[in-house]
């Protein structure tokens, strides 16, 4: 198995610390608001690479935390008058919910910042003891330049990044031995959570979380970090610094990285229009055909997000999907009989090419075209064949859908006076101001395929 490494920048043979074991970190969300499809796209991603790893039967160690300790957290909560750990509280729910819309699988860990505040004091505490780290007023800042191998990872250079006049700091350059180096520990300002600690009542810099939640539940060192290409620098950049230089030791031994989302070929932005929620998007289809959509394209490859290719999508998962109901279908009434050499060798071929693509820098885009050639041999040949041939096609096609996390199993069909009964429900929880049972009802509606509109003559539905 080969995965292209941002450190290296080339593809190695992955070979993990311990063997049969993989210690997996993804950077999870800020909850500040409801996630957005941007956000979806590594989740989506680093699910079904941990998806693949098990079953080769890997033990994965899959740790993804949730930021709820940041600007745009006490800036909302501000705004509603309410305490920072209600605002994120809520939106860990929200993204739990969709999350599981989009079928990723809970994460072994979902540490939360706000609880590992002792370990980042810790952290900190090595960094300052072995020269890395250094207190201004209550705010501690690292010495980036002590750190020989700063820049290793986004390629960037201290010296243009100096002369291009980039900080890393908003607020107190003029403290600040070198303007390239980043905070650790910042003290609190008015009406903010803020923890005790040696150098100031305050809260942590974003960067050294990541560092200590992963070593943490991870340990010093760690197979492979993983997030989104705009992380590189300098959020994991600041992340090796930290704990390469607390700890001595190489922090991951591979970095992956996917790629931007783009929205009809534009950067995603709310002052664009083009800024799209993952509720947004359950409004119009099942989260399946998002994810498909998703993995349709090579996680290093910019994806393009428009209608057009949505739909096609949808399409192309129909495809597979009714295959699989169809196989299931066929079996109970098929003729006994044995697996013919020629099935086995013409699933086994498919099956080969889905792996060949996966383990091949992950190449999703790949093993579902290998995905579509099984389904095209399974509607050719499933009602010729016996019981054996039939439940052989079903257990692979399965198998194969289960590493990209797409569900076959039909949905039981609602009535069509089941559905007006549950809006009529919506609706009157609408009334009645309870807006989380309004919401179940929709997500529950859109499980079973039917998207409702809310429309100035009242509420319409239709089949996904």
């Amino acid at each position: 198995m080969k995965i292209y490494n941002t450190l290296t920048r080339k593809k190695e043979e992955f070979v993990p610390i311990e063997p049969g074991k993989v210690r997996m970190y993804v950077c999870g969300p800020t909850v500040y608001n409801l996630i957005h499809i941007g956000n979806a796209r590594p989740m989506i991603f680093f699910d079904t690479v941990r998806r693949y790893f098990e079953y080769k039967n890997y033990k994965v160690n899959y740790v993804s935390n949730f930021t709820d300790v940041d600007d745009k957290i006490i800036k909302k909560a501000n705004e509603e008058g309410v305490d920072a750990s209600v605002i994120s509280e809520r939106y860990i729910e929200e993204c739990k919910k969709d999350m599981e819309g989009m079928n990723i699988m809970p994460a072994t860990t979902n540490p939360l910042a706000t609880q590992e505040i002792d370990g980042m004091i810790d952290m900190i505490r090595t960094l300052e003891e072995k020269g890395y780290a250094y207190n201004v007023n209550g705010t501690v800042y690292f010495r980036t330049r002590k750190f020989s191998g700063y820049g290793k990872l986004s390629g960037k250079n201290l010296d243009d990044l100096r002369s291009g006049n980039r900080s890393l700091l908003v607020t107190g350059e003029d403290q600040k031995e070198d303007p390239l180096d980043f905070v650790l520990w910042k003290p609190k300002k008015e009406g903010e959570p803020y923890w005790k600690s040696p150098w100031s009542d305050g809260r942590p810099g974003w960067h050294i979380e990541c560092s200590v939640m992963s070593k943490k539940y991870l340990g010093e060192q760690i197979d492979i970090h993983g997030g989104g290409e705009d992380l590189v620098f300098p959020h994991h950049e600041n992340e090796i610094a930290q704990s390469e230089a607390a700890s001595g030791k190489e922090f991951s031994h591979y970095w992956m990285h996917n790629a931007f989302l783009n929205i009809d070929n534009k950067k995603m932005s709310k002052s664009l229009g083009n800024f799209f929620t993952v509720r947004d998007i359950a409004e119009k289809y099942d989260l399946q055909v998002l994810r498909f959509f998703m993995l349709s394209a090579h996680y290093r490859s910019p994806l393009n997000f428009s209608a057009e290719l949505m739909e096609a999508a949808k399409s192309g998962l129909e495809r597979i999907v009714s295959a699989a109901i169809r196989l299931r279908e066929l079996l109970p009434n098929a003729p006994e009989g044995k697996l013919t050499e020629e099935e086995k060798t013409a699933v086994d071929g498919y099956v080969a090419k889905f792996e060949e693509a996966m383990d091949d820098d992950f190449n999703t885009a790949d093993a579902i075209a290998a995905v579509f050639e099984l389904v095209k041999y399974a509607n050719i040949h499933a009602s010729e064949t016996s019981t054996a041939g039939i439940s052989y096609m079903s257990e692979k096609l399965q198998a194969l859908c289960d590493i990209l996390g797409i569900i076959t199993e039909k949905q039981e069909e609602l009535l069509a006076e089941d559905i007006e009964a549950l809006i009529a429900e919506r609706q009157a929880a609408r009334k009645a101001k309870n807006f989380a049972r309004a919401d179940e009802i929709r997500g529950e509606l859109l499980a079973k395929g039917i998207v409702l509109e809310d429309t100035r003559e009242g509420v319409k539905w239709k089949k996904a």
